[in-house]
């Protein structure tokens, strides 16, 4: 090759060079209204746990519903994948209401009965998905010899998937019906202990939980102070409100903002950082009841669920486990008719948090008060910065202008939308929605190069974004 034909080579490669560089855009100017958030860079503080996400599902959905945790769900399964570690609950008002059988699943075999044949599907599905399975026994009967007996069960079929043991779903309104009004905390506590110990004489190296409540604070006090050696693991319930049948309810209702979770969430930090143990929301969505169709099952769900999950992460929790299953609104993972399984509003958030927050350590963030607007950020392993952007007002756009302490160079944004703020169906993150065999792969990301402490992100009305910064 000759020295001018060499010359013209390189400059060719240089002209080809910058024009990927140039594909590579500014920043758009800001536009709307102004969020002010202040990103402490050097300074980090709660670790995400690898485990934070979490699906929960009744007892009687094994006997019920014997499709849906199940090996041939290939969807079901490939969905909780797309999610990466975390885990599996089995519980609710109905652990309380199924008899255990101890022996095989028959054709005259009633729903209201969990055999060794529910416990063996579920096995091989938690084997599946990777997922350990944190499991309520049945202390509504108050009948320790069954729960002995099906506890020894679960353990030797789930063996290494078995995370935990619940004994007791919702105790402290215990009092409304499976007890008398007259029953309290301390009386829970006798019975806790009574199936602990009947436990525990078989199974010595099995694990608690307890007290997973519904509401009452006040019994995180009294079981922490009394059984905190003895437990894995604190835990309850969270819904905002309820029930889905009152008519004051709408999609507006779980947009707004509420001290309510901050203060709901205080009792369990303080506790378990009192003892040294982790805390976990077992149960949680939008409306108790089994969600409100309109509300619990369009996109103002998934926008309140990502602000929900970031919130809870910030108050150094364990993570949450997102009530579910079949004839439930506000399921994650919705069932329609001939078996077909479609990720609903609220996995939406479950994805977005996913990848705003896998191994990343949350990182001090600020804003000015908005009653609708929320940031929350990690550093990765990988020294990027990730910045969850959430707008839950379906009428404003905002800027969001980051304020950071190390210079970013370049900037690539993966949003959070739907059609509307009332869409059930539509909703992308991304710019990708999960593919009928429940594949989710993400679709182009808005990409910019910058060279700033100072950004400002445009993040339109009723949407989240999840930007990477390097």
């Amino acid at each position: 090759m000759s020295k001018k034909v060499a010359a013209i080579f390189l400059v060719t490669i240089a002209v080809f060079a910058c024009k990927k560089d140039n594909a590579i855009a500014n920043l758009p100017d800001a536009i709307g209204p102004t969020i002010n958030v202040t990103i402490n860079q050097n300074q980090t503080g709660i670790v995400i746990p690898p485990k934070f996400q979490g699906l929960s599902f009744e007892t009687k959905i094994l006997s019920q519903n014997p499709e849906f945790l199940n090996i041939n769900n290939a969807v079901l399964i490939q969905l909780i994948k797309n999610l990466g570690p975390g885990i599996l609950r089995i519980g609710g008002g109905t652990s309380d209401e199924v008899e255990w059988t101890g022996k095989a699943r028959t054709a005259r075999t009633g729903d209201d009965s969990l055999t060794t044949t529910d416990v063996d599907r579920l096995t091989a599905f938690a084997k599946v998905v990777d997922w350990p399975v944190l499991f309520g026994l049945n202390l509504g009967d108050n009948d320790i010899r069954s729960a002995v007996n099906e506890s020894l069960y679960v353990h030797n079929s789930l063996k290494s998937n078995l995370y935990a043991f619940q004994s007791g779903n919702e105790p402290d309104v215990f009092n409304l019906g499976a007890r008398p009004s007259t029953y309290a905390y301390k009386n829970y506590q006798d019975e806790w202990e009574d199936y602990l110990q009947a436990v525990k004489n078989l199974l010595p190296l099995d694990d608690f939980a307890g007290p997973d409540v519904a509401y009452n604070t006040d019994w995180y006090t009294s079981f922490s102070a009394g059984e905190h050696k003895k437990v894995k693991l604190l835990d309850g319930h969270r819904y905002l409100t309820g029930p889905a049948s009152s008519a004051s309810i709408t999609y507006h209702t779980i947009l707004e903002y509420s001290i309510g979770l901050s203060t709901y969430l205080q009792p369990l930090k303080n506790e378990a950082a009192k003892y040294g143990i982790p805390y976990r929301i077992t149960e949680c969505n939008s409306i108790y009841g089994g969600g409100k169709p309109g509300v619990s099952d369009v996109f103002a769900a998934t926008l309140y669920s990502l602000d929900f999950m970031w919130s809870v992460a910030a108050n150094n929790s364990e993570g949450v486990n997102f009530h579910g299953g079949n004839g439930l609104c506000y399921s994650p993972v919705l069932m329609q008719t001939n078996n077909v399984y479609t990720a609903g509003p609220v996995y939406y958030a479950m994805l977005a948090f996913k990848y705003g927050s896998t191994n990343g350590t949350m990182v001090p963030t600020t804003t000015n008060h908005s009653s609708y607007c929320t940031a929350y950020t990690v550093a990765n392993p990988d020294n990027t910065y990730t910045v969850t952007l959430i707008n839950k007002d379906y009428t404003t756009d905002y800027a969001f202008d980051l304020q950071l302490s190390k210079q970013a160079s370049s900037v690539q944004i993966a949003r959070l939308k739907a059609p509307s703020i009332t869409s059930k169906t539509g909703i992308t993150f991304a710019g990708a929605s999960v593919n009928t065999n429940g594949v989710f792969e993400p679709g182009a990301k808005e990409e910019f190069s910058v060279s700033s402490k100072k950004l400002s992100i445009n993040v339109p009305a009723g949407s989240a974004a999840v930007v990477t910064l390097k």
